[in-house]
């Protein structure tokens, strides 16, 4: 059940399914006996389909973030757990979502799942949402008879990820943050208050000094060229989120100097570390041979250096290396990381080693995560007292040299 517009219209209906249950939904078809003939075919009854209304304002709903499939995931785990029916454990999660667009997919799915397509086939039509790690393990759990067990992993997979997403981004934000905070704050006082106080001093009719000469010089030039520059800075921007999207080389550039940064290039080296041995972990105790499993890592690291050191170690291990022999070969993971794995290696229990290691390195990154936080806070009064301090002292100067002559 595609979303794509191009392929047909979107049709809400209602029914019931081959056990008798009412159940609702949504079809993709290109007209309206189309769609009840496809219902049918699924087992579905209808007893009302109409065309889906276009929103007034808008996509009609909230974006499908990360964190919602989390949470998803994690509610049908519980579900399935406590020995729910599938199907009906759509209709509960479903209804707890808080996001419309989350709970459209959730009915469509369930829809699919209650006509008899597995539950990762369904998920497949959805892969802006569900990776292919995600449908992986799920058909995994399928096939082994331990769908339960297989989304609650699925499930801690998912929320460990997302935690460290949202450490990481706030650990990049927050620089940000201050940058942009100190130039609208510096902008605004050569806009509006500098231009106050030069007419002041053109009634002095003595040689102003050099630094509020310097200041009142920036504050012309910013009032005449505001628009241009402001346009510069958008253009920018724009040209930045073009190149970052096209050009692999820039963005491996701009990896790798991440790594190299203070502070922040270790935040960025644990978290790469953290999900390497997270997804690992993951995948292997799912039972996924350690050659997929690494091939799922790679789309996982979220650093293209070391998604190239992953290939690396994945071609390592399919000629017959063992695992602890290849990441050493790369020379770009712990000590800490290698040792884990050797006795992983050594007991059978790989997936319980890289479990302790990730959960040692998302620590790592959430406390320096929260010390750099306690860096920035000092370092911002720091920056915007240094710039507003300095024009302020650059404007008041010429008085304080006038009051000293008088």
């Amino acid at each position: 059940m595609a979303t794509s517009a191009s392929k047909g219209q979107i049709f809400t209906w209602q029914g019931t399914d081959k056990q008798g249950r009412t159940t609702k939904g949504e079809i993709e078809s290109v007209s309206l006996a189309m769609a009840k003939a496809q219902l049918r075919r699924q087992g579905i009854k209808p007893k009302s389909v109409k065309k889906k209304p276009k929103p007034l304002f808008g996509s009609g709903g909230k974006k499908i973030k990360p964190m919602d499939i989390a949470i998803f995931t994690r509610q049908l785990a519980t579900m399935m757990k406590a020995g729910v029916p599938l199907v009906q454990s759509f209709d509960i999660v479903g209804e707890g979502l808080e996001n419309p667009s989350m709970r459209e997919v959730v009915a469509s799915i369930k829809s699919d799942v209650a006509s008899g397509t597995g539950l990762s086939v369904a998920l497949e039509k959805y892969p802006q949402y569900f990776d292919e790690l995600f449908v992986s393990l799920v058909a995994s759990g399928e096939a082994s008879g331990t769908l339960e067990t297989m989304l609650d992993r699925v499930a801690v997979y998912k929320e460990k990820s997302e935690a460290l997403k949202a450490k990481i981004k706030k650990a990049l934000t927050y620089p940000i943050a201050v940058v942009v905070v100190a130039l609208v704050v510096t902008a605004l006082l050569l806009i509006k208050v500098v231009p106050q106080f030069a007419e002041t001093f053109s009634s002095f009719g003595s040689e102003l000094p050099a630094f509020t000469l310097f200041v009142l010089n920036i504050s012309n030039f910013t009032q005449e060229w505001w628009f241009i520059i402001l346009v510069v800075i958008i253009i920018t921007g724009a040209a930045y989120k073009e190149i970052h999207k096209r050009s692999f080389a820039f963005r491996e550039a701009q990896d790798k100097l991440m790594l190299k940064m203070p502070i922040v290039g270790d935040i960025v080296y644990n978290s790469v570390v953290a999900r390497f041995s997270r997804t690992l972990a993951t995948t292997f105790a799912a039972g996924v041979p350690l050659v997929d499993a690494l091939e799922s890592v790679v789309g996982a690291a979220g650093s293209i250096p070391y998604a190239k050191a992953i290939r690396q170690i994945k071609d390592d291990v399919t000629t017959g290396s063992t695992l602890y022999s290849s990441i050493g070969q790369t020379g770009m993971f712990p000590l800490m990381l290698l040792q884990m794995v050797s006795i992983g290696e050594e007991s059978g229990a790989l997936d319980e080693m890289l479990e302790k290691v990730a959960s040692y390195y998302e620590d790592a990154v959430d406390n320096a995560v929260d010390s750099l936080s306690s860096l920035m806070e000092p370092l911002i009064m720091s920056v915007l007292g240094v710039l507003v301090g300095g024009l302020m002292i650059a404007m008041y100067l010429p008085i304080f040299m006038l009051g000293s002559v008088i």
